[in-house]
């Protein structure tokens, strides 16, 4: 479970990293290796967030997941994944 703290970090970043191109990889945004969750990350400190751009007919951004990075874990509410 995010903070309140970290869901108002993770609002922030999403309204500037991925409203215009968000399919264009940058250093924080990086698109993934074939995975459950979704093809692209963003990445804000700690805090992972993953989702898939939907690019026509105008393209729409889908927030797949929200997560904590610890190591080469990702915790999602309150379900680990490994990636």
């Amino acid at each position: 479970m995010l903070t309140a703290r970290q869901q108002a970090i993770v609002l922030d970043a999403v309204d500037r990293q991925l409203v215009h191109r968000p399919t264009i990889e940058t250093r924080n945004r990086k698109p993934m290796r074939p995975n459950p969750i979704a093809p692209w990350e963003l990445r804000i400190g700690n805090l992972r967030v993953y989702y898939d751009v939907e690019e026509e007919p105008d393209s729409v951004v889908q927030i797949r997941a929200v997560g904590i990075k610890q190591r080469n874990r990702v915790r999602i509410g309150r379900e680990v994944i490994e990636l």
